[in-house]
């Protein structure tokens, strides 16, 4: 396992924007965390109420928001308007070109969430947009799994070889995943602290697993959490 500790990311603040980066993004470079297998990027992002990212462009990415407090609205150039809330996962293909806005619905309230960048699996898709929401399982044993190759179990579609999870544990609660041969794993902690095959992980550290076996995580106190099952590249 690599662990890549919250206090070590990237950091910027532009006072409408406290965003800490997992990987290297925009002005933040680091050659020794450029990605991991197909991930690229994991922004976890607090903005304050009303501001947000005016009109922007993207290609050839699979962009996937997911929002832990507050409300994110959402306006892209294929004619979507959604407003994106806690338990909802959005997943935008930039394909070929998209043009998009991301603002805090609120005027009293912060919004803080997650945006992860996927590599898709060939360049030049159609753009194209999904939004579902997702009751997660509590408890033991239980993980959500939010996205896939194939959409499968209601998941939303993502156009490369990933498996995404999301599990809300109460403190002590335990759940074990078996990473098969020639997959990796990236495990993101939301929130709360959880340890993963022993090692402990606080909110916003993150660990590359690229060992085949299995992946037990127990919440050390109640915790949110994003699992990446992906095949190795």
């Amino acid at each position: 396992m690599k662990i890549r500790r919250s206090a070590h990311r990237g950091s910027v603040n532009f006072g409408w924007l406290d965003s800490r980066h997992t990987f290297s993004f925009g002005d933040y470079h680091d050659a020794n965390h450029m990605g991991f297998g197909a991930l690229r990027v994991i922004n976890e992002d607090r903005v304050e109420p009303g501001k947000g990212f005016e009109t922007h462009a993207h290609c050839d990415m699979e962009i996937i928001s997911y929002v832990l407090e507050g409300a994110l609205e959402h306006k892209d150039s294929l004619g979507n308007g959604s407003v994106i809330r806690p338990g909802d996962v959005q997943r935008m293909s930039a394909g070929t070109g998209i043009r998009h806005s991301e603002f805090n619905q609120s005027h009293a309230a912060r919004v803080h969430f997650l945006q992860i960048w996927i590599v898709p699996e060939r360049a030049g898709l159609a753009p194209d947009y999904e939004q579902k929401h997702f009751a997660l399982a509590r408890g033991p044993g239980a993980l959500t799994l939010v996205g896939t190759r194939d959409g499968r179990a209601g998941s939303v579609t993502i156009h490369q070889d990933v498996d995404l999870y999301a599990a809300i544990l109460a403190e002590h609660e335990r759940v074990v995943h078996p990473l098969h041969s020639g997959r990796d794993a990236w495990l993101q902690v939301a929130r709360g602290a959880v340890s993963l095959n022993g090692e402990r992980l606080e909110q916003g550290d993150g660990v590359a697993v690229n060992e085949t076996g299995e992946l037990e995580i127990v919440a050390i106190a109640d915790a949110e959490i994003l699992l990446f099952d992906m095949h190795r590249l």
